[in-house]
């Protein structure tokens, strides 16, 4: 069966669905790592992704846009040169009913009949504001960083922006 689109799930029209404890058979999170570079040096340079819109973002995404912005920084400031953090975790537990498609499903299918849905997957909650990825890098890769950042933005359903918090004055 083919996969919905991320359009289905980006907003937010439920209530939180995330106990574990009570319900069977929730996939796992294809997200690996969430604190990639350098994790002991501090570095003078933060730059982060900020979410624009309240929406929900899916682990596959997350992880696509984490893959992304980590290989665009190991090229361009190395193993040490910088300190990436991914800020958000995918609590909320996704479901769809699923229908049967193809020759003679209508025999098999039963519609909207009991129609609460399996669980597909997982998504993390993002309020406007909420910072998804941190950058902290040396000044001389900020612009790197700042191109990391802006292509994994591209691989989120929602619109967002970089923010410099620390050393905006060494930037300039």
């Amino acid at each position: 069966m083919v996969r919905k689109p991320a359009s289905m799930y980006r907003n937010v029209r439920q209530r939180s669905y995330t106990r574990r404890k009570y319900m069977g058979g929730v996939p796992g999170s294809h997200i690996i790592h969430y604190d990639m570079g350098n994790k002991n040096t501090e570095f003078p340079v933060k730059v982060t992704l900020v979410s624009s819109e309240k929406c929900q973002l899916r682990h596959t995404a997350l992880e696509a846009a984490r893959i992304t912005a980590n290989r665009a920084m190991m090229l361009g400031a190395g193993r040490l040169g910088y300190h990436m953090k991914l800020r958000v975790y995918p609590h909320e537990v996704l479901r769809e009913n699923k229908q049967a498609t193809g020759a003679g499903a209508d025999r098999v299918s039963s519609g909207m009949r009991a129609a609460f849905g399996k669980n597909v997957g997982t998504a993390a909650r993002v309020s406007a504001g909420q910072k998804i990825f941190t950058i902290s890098t040396n000044k001389e890769h900020f612009a790197k960083a700042k191109n990391a950042l802006r292509k994994a933005g591209h691989k989120l359903p929602t619109p967002v922006r970089i923010v410099v918090d620390k050393g905006q004055e060494l930037v300039q």
